[in-house]
């Protein structure tokens, strides 16, 4: 399970999943975002479980819930 509140912690995390979300970055721009940081094993399971739209629908879900501006 993806623990989105650690993802989404920090101003800068958190403008990388939106760029993700909104389709400006692909998977693998969001993965090498995370990379070597103790979030790289959350995202990659993330993006190989559910794939990239999968991981963007869930993403966008997420950031609604945390009442962030999200782009449909």
């Amino acid at each position: 399970m993806t623990d989105w509140n650690w993802i989404l912690s920090n101003k800068t995390s958190r403008r990388v999943v939106l760029e993700f979300v909104s389709g400006q970055l692909s998977g693998r721009g969001l993965y090498s975002y995370f990379v070597n940081t103790k979030l790289g094993g959350q995202v990659r399971n993330l993006l190989r479980v559910h794939g990239v739209e999968g991981s963007r629908r869930l993403a966008r879900k997420a950031l609604s819930r945390r009442v962030m501006n999200v782009v449909s």
